[in-house]
């Protein structure tokens, strides 16, 4: 948790625990949020409680920074409920965004919806990340079947000998077109 007024920083760790949630750090400024959360990584956070104006850096920045970093996502909590500020806030990818003075009601729903929409987010990720690696592995191995055909092969014959050069040498298929497209293999 990050604020920078130290009395509300304690008024809101007892709130926290009072909740049943465990305050692993609390910090004044944006930048010991950052050091901190990459300190514990994703492992030691669940859900990051970030002040808009802070010291040394603003939590929005922060929050961009911890996010973009996949570590935990950021609910903000601030006095100020201008437009600009929470477009500020959406577009670094914020999770939450609560207004001072802050309730009890309104905080443990705030929490529990940015930890499952974190979850959500990540799994949303890692199936894009294996679509994009498919997607290389689809284009690699096009590529070389089209140099493999441009030297007098069909697209069937093509595949074959991909398929059994991966096969001898034990390696995939996208492995044996790159050694195809680097020259690296003696296949005609």
């Amino acid at each position: 948790m990050a604020e920078d007024e130290s009395l509300i920083r304690r008024d809101l760790v007892e709130t926290l625990n009072e909740l049943g949630h465990e305050v692993v750090s609390d910090v004044g400024n944006g930048q010991a949020a950052v050091d901190v959360a990459r300190s514990l990584g994703p492992e030691g956070l669940d859900v990051v409680l970030m002040d808009i104006s802070m010291p040394v850096r603003d939590g929005i920045s922060s929050a961009d920074q911890i996010i973009s970093e996949g570590i935990a996502p950021v609910v903000m909590l601030t006095a100020y409920a201008q437009t600009d500020l929470m477009n500020q806030a959406a577009a670094a990818g914020v999770f939450g965004y609560l207004i001072k003075p802050l309730r009890q009601s309104d905080l443990v729903p705030a929490l529990l919806m940015a930890r499952t929409r974190w979850t959500q987010f990540q799994g949303l990720s890692e199936e894009i990340d294996a679509l994009k690696a498919r997607k290389r592995v689809s284009d690699v191995t096009e590529q070389a079947k089209e140099m493999l055909i441009e030297r007098g092969l069909s697209e069937e014959q093509a595949f074959s000998l991909l398929r059994k050069a991966a096969m001898n040498g034990r390696i995939t298929i996208a492995e044996a077109a790159t050694q195809v497209i680097s020259g690296v293999t003696g296949l005609h």
